[in-house]
């Protein structure tokens, strides 16, 4: 098998910088949408109860449907390609950072936000300076959350024709080439691993700094 991988690389070496590149990039975008979108209904969800209630239960539901039914469901809407993958991927990315978020902003001290709208704070301000510097740790963890589901799932894309390395690990296993199946999937659980040290190191980091 060492030889089939040494032989794949030299053979198609640009082929696999190529998948990685789709993969990463699919799964960096997605994560970054999924900020933007999940940040500002979190703290919306934490300042109105009505807005958490109605993101708790969204959360949950698409937290319900798996990655390929998402996938599925957006080829009649919008065909098949990268936009449908990079769609069904913010959707999956939300759901974690979004609970998390919320679960960050609501460890901050009712005394705390008091005591700093007493000392006449904006909200802005209260937001920049004490709720969001506290309730990162759980922000980061949510992204992390997010990271590592959303590189599982770009593997899935390949289904929908947005390439990655899901499909050298759908080639392999249609073809019994188990060296297929360890250079894509090996690679992805590299990724998810590096994901989960950085992010857990970048947590451990901000904890310590709030100490």
């Amino acid at each position: 098998m060492i030889q089939d991988i040494i032989t794949y690389f030299v053979n198609n070496g640009q082929t696999y910088l190529t998948y990685v590149g789709q993969h990463l990039s699919l799964s960096i975008e997605a994560l970054v949408l999924a900020c933007v979108l999940a940040l500002p209904m979190a703290y919306f969800s934490y300042e109105k109860p009505w807005v958490k209630q109605v993101s708790t239960l969204l959360t949950q539901g698409l937290r319900v449907i798996p990655s390929l039914g998402i996938l599925f469901i957006l080829i009649p809407f919008i065909g098949v390609g990268r936009l449908p993958a990079l769609i069904a991927l913010v959707i999956l990315g939300i759901p974690p950072i979004l609970l998390q978020t919320i679960i960050g902003f609501e460890s901050v001290s009712d005394t705390l936000v008091e005591t700093a709208l007493g000392l006449g704070m904006t909200k802005w301000q209260l937001l920049n300076k004490v709720q969001l510097p506290l309730a990162l740790p759980h922000l980061l963890n949510g992204i992390k959350l997010a990271l590592v589901e959303l590189i599982a799932s770009t593997t899935l894309a390949t289904y929908i024709g947005a390439g990655g390395l899901g499909t050298l690990i759908f080639t392999g296993l249609g073809l019994y080439r188990y060296d297929l199946l360890l250079i894509g999937g090996g690679l992805v659980a590299l990724l998810s691993f590096v994901s989960m040290v950085v992010f857990d190191l970048a947590i451990k980091g901000v904890t310590h700094d709030e100490t």
